[in-house]
């Protein structure tokens, strides 16, 4: 499913209306070359998942990794561990992440049909 329309409203109204099955595709995150390597993968894009290792690239957190913790479908957000902010009151929370900003460094791939999806990515070479 992609955006039909190039009014910048259309657009909005897409993402903002978008049912789950599509808001997954907009938590994508790009491979970083040497994991797409390991993996023998030509795709540049995978779905995030708990359990990954991302990079921020982006932002204020530019240059920390992490294991993402959640992954929020609604805001379209990665929570990472260890990428937090403190309040006035010292209680700590995650700073919600753009899937834009990140890169894939480690992928967690226990799970089985994530493991039949790496392969069926490297048959579609």
């Amino acid at each position: 499913m992609f955006i039909q329309s190039s009014k910048s409203r259309k657009q909005r109204k897409f993402r903002y209306t978008a049912p789950l099955h599509v808001r997954q595709g907009f938590v994508h995150v790009h491979i970083s070359k040497e994991l797409a390597t390991k993996l023998g993968i030509k795709k540049r894009t995978i779905a995030v998942r708990k359990g990954d290792t991302i990079k921020v690239m982006a932002g204020g957190q530019k240059g920390k990794s992490g294991k993402v913790s959640s992954v929020n479908l609604r805001s379209a957000k990665i929570l990472v561990e260890g990428i937090v902010r403190k309040n006035m009151k010292g209680k700590e929370s995650m700073i919600p992440i753009s899937s834009s900003n990140v890169y894939l460094t480690e992928i967690d791939a226990k799970d089985k049909l994530r493991q039949e999806m790496i392969n069926r990515f490297k048959s579609a070479k």
